[in-house]
């Protein structure tokens, strides 16, 4: 019996996908929930099982297509179905022809093989990126490879990522070399079986080995043999580059604040080698290859740019090959003109610079300089430069967006340099000097002025917002909560927590805690309304969506049967889908079926909110800031005030669903759990 594939749920609010890969082909045996192809929303990029087990009997859906969810983009029955269906269709089709063609490569790489390979294409690496760069190849011809085994490294003007192979096999080609730069969607890998790694090796590479000795055979022998005549002293190993990587939008380079590493150390491949600062982030480079360092070719405190080269990674032959080879042919072409410069232009006022600069520094530093909790936000770099030259940062008045305090403004007040010019809106006598730069984004400061297409989850949020309020009759109840004794206890318990169960011990779980065991309580929130059907769903299980707010725009996981979880089981779900959110490795089962939503509005210290309910949901409750605030408490039967942490929960609902009774008594329920407390053993501390 044959069954249809349709494009699943991927999603809240997602009502198609582009098929990015086919996984399996026509004729091709499937296990249930084996990965049968891949599938690119605006939220995410993910792989769809296939629901049943059998053989793929026919593909309705080509790579690329944009399919619309629930409908049908592959058959898959038995082999019987499989065999009728493929004759069915060679007769319409001419398979024929297609046969012939086929033939005539596999007639040349049939020395024993028949395997099939499949093609490995460049995948979506992103919002507007039409191609990578191969770093990295992670895997040779001839390696075993499994599914979502990393392949190979590429890099983008956006991100760095290992590329996971689509299928398990053996590496049959490799069609593209490190450091290409491929177009999406290109072929740059083909991975088969056995019989097709000897076939496919066997044939391919003779045609390039006649193409590339007579051109490029005697030009590497002009170039190479001089340089490894001299450096062949025992060492025969080669060097690989490594360059500064991109560091971010619009960022052109980076200061080295320091090597994690010397020269002779081995690296692993993506150890961490040095750090980097650059004006908008302070970061590890990691190691592209592994091997021993064999020079480093760039000093801490200097600034490079992207793209130059800062140190080699060899082998160990390379090492002092590498070390004694290079200075003497770099010594004949750079001695005439540039040795000379060097020598007037560095030795003189370097000399001078650094004794004064010693005087001055160890002048300051006898003094002891406090650079502690009351300096704005500055750098690593800026920190670090401050106390090397004993600058105090409270004295330093910075040029920088919102009067940060930049590394120029730290040279310059220890007398290495000019001060920094100062625009017109950063003169003493403007008003932005005094502007407030906490919670501020710098980066953002490249938007005013301009006129940008929004990303598709921008676009799709804006819309479903606007519609939610057009079609559901949204009202918010709100409540204060003591969170007192929740406050104590999270402080007495929270290492011992995250020391048995390695999750962080947040207010989000006792709320979210609460809310689940309320939903059961009140299942007429914990429900959803159709208008045309004029019925009401209540459903059976408990799936609460926690909002998480990531670079490309806000996310809504979901915690599946909450009800059943307990609080760590609740904490740690949390952690991970935060963390698969922001890292965008969600799959659409994380973003599909949520029956409430709990939003932390809080975070940035907002006392009060009105969340906006997305239907089929009913209710979505806000978490505000937890603030200490005096309160009339009664003890003992008096009437005192009290300091106490206090927060607001404002409960947003769909009065089609919800009464204003049932909405207050719901909002009850779950204060009573917070203010009672008695979380102890559910903490299993």
């Amino acid at each position: 019996m044959a069954n249809s594939v349709e494009m699943p749920e991927l999603g809240e609010s997602v009502t198609e996908g582009t098929i990015t890969q086919w996984l399996k082909s026509v004729g091709d045996t499937v296990e249930v929930d084996e990965p049968l192809l891949e599938v690119s929303t605006d939220k995410v990029d993910t792989e769809i099982p296939s629901p049943v087990a059998g053989t793929i009997i026919e593909i309705k859906a080509d790579e690329d297509d944009t399919i619309e969810v629930g409908e049908v983009i592959a058959i898959i029955g038995d082999e019987d179905e499989a065999g009728s269906a493929s004759n069915d269709s060679s007769a319409d089709k001419g398979e024929e022809e297609a046969e012939e063609k086929k033939e005539e490569p596999k007639a040349d790489s049939s020395n024993g093989g028949s395997g099939d390979a499949a093609d490995v294409e460049m995948p979506e690496l992103g919002e507007s990126v039409t191609e990578g760069t191969i770093t990295q190849w992670l895997k040779s011809v001839g390696d075993t490879v499994e599914v979502d085994e990393p392949l190979l490294e590429v890099s983008t003007d956006k991100v760095d990522t290992e590329i996971p192979s689509p299928v398990a096999g053996t590496l049959v080609e490799i069609l593209a070399d490190e450091d290409d730069t491929i177009e999406v969607g290109e072929v740059i890998a083909r991975i088969g079986d056995e019989n097709a790694t000897a076939s496919s090796s066997e044939a391919k590479p003779e045609p390039q080995e006649e193409k590339k000795e007579e051109p490029k055979a005697e030009e590497k022998e002009e170039k190479k043999p001089e340089p490894k005549a001299d450096s062949s002293n025992g060492g025969s190993g080669d060097a690989a580059d490594v360059e500064m990587p991109e560091l971010g939008e619009s960022v052109t380079e980076g200061t080295i604040t320091q090597w994690l590493k010397s020269v002779g150390d081995t690296v692993e491949v993506d150890e961490p080698l040095l750090e980097v600062s650059t004006d908008k982030v302070d970061t590890e480079i990691p190691s592209p290859v592994a091997g021993t360092l064999v020079e480093i070719l760039a000093d801490e405190d200097d600034t490079i740019e992207v793209g130059e080269v800062i140190a080699r990674i060899g082998d160990e032959n390379a090492t002092a090959s590498s070390s004694e080879a290079k200075p003497e042919p770099q010594e004949e072409k750079k001695e005439e003109p540039k040795a000379e410069e060097k020598e007037e232009k560095k030795p003189e006022p370097k000399a001078e610079e650094t004794k004064e600069s010693k005087q001055d520094s160890s002048l300051n530093t006898s003094a002891k300089v406090n650079n502690g909790d009351n300096v704005p936000y500055v750098t690593p770099l800026v920190r670090k430069l401050a106390e090397k030259h004993g600058v105090d940062l409270n004295t330093v008045e910075g040029t920088g967006v919102g009067g940060r305090i930049r590394k120029q403004d730290v040279l310059a007040a220890a007398g290495e340099g000019d001060a920094p010019a100062k625009s017109a809106a950063q003169s003493d006598n403007s008003p932005r000097a005094r502007w407030s730069t906490k919670s501020v984004d710098p980066a953002k400061q490249e938007l005013i002025g301009t006129t940008q297409k929004v990303n598709r989850i921008r676009e799709i949020t804006a819309a479903k917002m606007v519609e939610a309020l057009q079609i559901s009759a949204q009202l918010t109840h709100v409540q204060e909560v003591d969170m007192t004794a929740i406050w104590d206890m999270r402080k007495k318990n929270k290492q011992a927590f995250i020391d048995k169960h390695g999750a962080n011990l947040s207010f989000l779980p006792f709320i979210v805690k609460a809310t689940a065991e309320a939903l059961v309580s009140h299942p007429n929130v914990n429900a959803s309304y159709n208008p045309e059907t004029k019925e009401m769903t209540y459903h059976s299980d408990v799936n609460i969506a926690i909002a998480v707010d990531t670079p490309k725009g806000l996310l809504t996981p979901v915690i599946h049967k909450a009800q059943d979880m307990t609080l760590p089981q609740i904490a740690q779900q949390i952690a991970e889908l935060a963390d698969k959110a922001r890292n965008n490795k969600l799959k659409p089962n994380d973003l599909t079926g949520a029956t409430f939503t709990v939003t932390n509005i809080g975070s940035e210290g907002a006392m009060l909110d009105t969340p906006i309910l997305v239907p089929p949901q009913a209710g979505i409750l806000g978490t505000a800031a937890i603030e200490k605030r005096p309160v009339v408490v009664n003890e003992n039967g008096q009437d005192a005030i009290a300091i106490r942490q206090m927060c607001y929960l404002p409960f947003t609902y769909d009065h089609q669903v919800v009464d204003g009774a049932d909405a207050g008594r719901f909002i009850t329920t779950i204060k009573d759990r917070l203010q009672t407390a008695d979380f102890q053993a559910d903490l299993e501390v």
